[in-house]
């Protein structure tokens, strides 16, 4: 599938006042920001770097928040950034805003005049976007700052679930008192957008399977103990712990996405290995999944007289949404794009998003950002052709930006730090059990 940018061009802020309902959107911009983001888009789009290696890209990035002239910018976790936007008050709790700035290992096929340069690496999830809408929150805040000072995050590493931990260790958390983000997603045309509470993504979790057997002939299987059946067998049994095991109405994922084992076709091999993950909406959902796995694993292993060796690696927790936090998050997106441009989500997101460990320590909410031009389809992301409308930047700036604006004021009007909201002393006495 081709894509719609068909020039390298650099286009005005006349691009959004064509979309209707984005005339206001257009008038925070002014022409040479336009330009300066999508100048800063393109860049990154050719240069992708995957995970924990983004450091031409963080060397870009801190050039255009040095641009802005915030209070103080900092490299953090190897490659990440924080910048923070000094509020009109410094007694007011401070509110982040987070864009993530890292690619994935696929080859590009958007045929965009800007593809990326790097062989087998490209920005399939939209991360060149979301980084680009942080640096433009990042100027519409400096512009006219909110009661209390945002602080900007470009995160390295979401595909892996460790940048925010990382962002999170190296302490970019103290102080905040509410964090926003969001991700571009092509199921939604430019100027729509998800802010709900609740789940908004899956935990994310990987398992390998470690079936040891003993190898012998092709021809003469009764002299050994073949990992390889009992692998065929374990994977089908997998596949009823969501079918089976879970009510009806409750999304999960078992998925097996790797198998090794043999190497000739007339050999019985000593080993088999499988790895693939689990996804699930709740924490009581998880641990049914993780205790189905090990059960199924142990009882098959028992059936082909084999052993099997199970390893769970716990990836980002489910990504829950506040209450409150959502309903700053609704209050922006009504005030820069009118009412009608909120839409649910429609079915479950099973995929997995690190913003969850934000979210697990102050209160948050996470955004999915229409990115489709209109008379388009959806485009899966992490597929080669993936990309994002441009004029998603400018939304994300925009909604972002106004998010921070909402929650800080509301801060202000409490008169008070992390303590004076009810879902953040739930969430800190949720960290000390």
């Amino acid at each position: 599938m081709q894509c719609t940018i068909t020039s390298a061009s650099i286009p005005g802020a006349d691009v959004l006042t064509r979309k209707p309902g984005l005339a206001k959107v257009a008038r925070l911009f002014p022409p040479e920001l336009v330009r300066s983001l999508v100048r800063l888009r393109r860049d990154l789009h050719r240069h992708p770097e995957l995970s924990f290696q983004e450091h031409r890209t963080a060397a870009r990035l801190e050039r255009a928040l040095a641009a802005v002239r915030p209070a103080s910018l900092e490299r953090v976790a190897g490659t990440g950034l924080v910048a923070r936007i000094r509020g009109r008050s410094h007694s007011v709790p401070a509110v982040a805003i987070r864009g993530d700035i890292d690619a994935l290992p696929i080859q590009e096929q958007t045929g965009l005049p800007f593809s990326s340069r790097i062989p087998g690496v490209m920005h399939a999830c939209g991360h060149d976007v979301h980084a680009t809408w942080a640096v433009g929150a990042a100027a519409l805040l400096s512009a006219r700052p909110p009661a209390g000072d945002v602080v900007v995050l470009l995160q390295p590493a979401e595909e892996t679930g460790k940048g925010a931990q990382a962002m999170i260790e190296a302490g970019v958390l103290d102080g905040v008192a509410a964090i926003f983000g969001g991700h571009v997603d092509r199921r939604f045309a430019v100027g729509q957008v998800v802010a709900q509470p609740g789940s908004l993504a899956a935990a994310s979790d990987t398992f390998e399977i470690e079936i040891a057997g003993a190898g012998a002939h092709g021809a003469r299987p009764h002299e050994g103990k073949d990992p390889i059946v009992a692998a065929a067998a374990l994977i089908a049994a997998l596949q009823t712990i969501v079918s089976r095991r879970l009510h009806p109405a409750t999304p999960a994922v078992v998925t097996v996405g790797s198998v090794h084992a043999g190497s000739a076709p007339n050999v019985i091999p000593d080993s088999a290995r499988l790895s693939g993950t689990l996804r699930a909406l709740e924490g009581e959902t998880r641990e049914k999944l993780h205790h189905a796995l090990r059960q199924i694993a142990g009882d098959i292993a028992r059936a082909y007289g084999v052993e099997a060796k199970v390893a769970i690696e716990l990836g980002p927790p489910p990504l829950i949404n506040h209450e409150t936090a959502v309903h700053w998050a609704r209050q922006a997106v009504e005030e820069i794009l009118g009412k009608s441009a909120l839409v649910p989500l429609g079915s479950p997101n099973l995929a997995g998003e690190d913003f969850a460990w934000y979210l697990e320590r102050i209160p948050g909410c996470f955004l999915r950002i229409g990115a489709r031009e209109e008379g388009t389809e959806p485009i899966p992301a992490h597929s080669p052709q993936f990309y994002a409308a441009e004029e998603a930047i400018w939304v994300g700036a925009a909604v972002l930006a106004q998010a921070a604006r909402v929650a800080s004021a509301s801060l202000a009007a409490r008169g008070g730090g992390p303590e004076a909201d009810p879902e953040q002393r739930q969430a800190r006495r949720r960290r000390q059990k």
